[in-house]
């Protein structure tokens, strides 16, 4: 039985003060490059838990072949597989389709903790993108996990660029759930190379070869 409990369309629960990371995402497929990210930014930033937030779908990514949400939540909570780390769908109870959506929805329910947003470093590039980006960087601390081929080039990204100010170095990382918004920081570390595109390639290669073979 995995360690990770499933909130399929509801919070997991809440005590005032608690450090709370929010790591969100189509997780299709969920792999050990999302856990490296969420075990990551838990120990740096002294988080009591990590949520992962399963989206119903991402409005920047195609889904027309994406797994229904119960799959993809069971498949994430394997992987996951930690006591501190839980696995929510209530993105789809919220009916939110974007980030700063979602997280006027989370801070009208849930005000007695201290949320951070978790991003891999890949993520950044693309940060100004996200509708409402500023608002979010208003609104909640975030953290940028490195990823490999991502070390450098995301902080050239336009949020990071234009949030220059507002960083805070990774020794500091530990401060990040209490601090003043807009703060932000990135975090050096061990990479993980998987990628969730990748891995759906791999499986529709391997799948066509599969269908040709007699």
């Amino acid at each position: 039985m995995t360690r990770s409990r499933i909130y399929s369309n509801d919070l997991p629960p809440v005590t005032p003060g608690l450090r709370i990371g929010l790591y969100g995402g189509s997780f299709n497929p969920a792999h050990n490059g999302h856990r490296h990210v969420a075990v990551t930014a838990m120990k740096r930033l002294q988080l009591d838990r990590v949520w992962c937030l399963v989206t119903p779908g991402n409005p920047l990514k195609d889904i027309r072949e994406l797994p229904p949400l119960g799959v993809r939540l069971a498949k994430t909570a394997s992987v996951m597989d930690h006591p501190r780390i839980d696995i929510t769908g209530v993105e789809a109870k919220a009916n939110t389709r974007y980030t700063a959506e979602t997280l006027d929805w989370l801070l009208a329910h849930t005000r007695e903790a201290n949320f951070v947003w978790l991003m891999g470093a890949d993520n950044l590039k693309q940060f100004h993108k996200w509708q409402r980006w500023q608002d979010i960087l208003h609104k909640i601390p975030v953290a940028i996990v490195d990823r490999p081929g991502y070390s450098l080039s995301p902080l050239n990204a336009l949020a990071a660029r234009n949030y220059a100010w507002a960083r805070l170095a990774s020794h500091k990382a530990a401060t990040l759930a209490t601090a003043q918004c807009p703060a932000w920081t990135f975090i050096h570390g061990p990479r993980s190379d998987l990628s969730s595109t990748a891995l759906r390639q791999s499986a529709k290669a391997q799948g066509a070869q599969n269908a040709q073979e007699p």
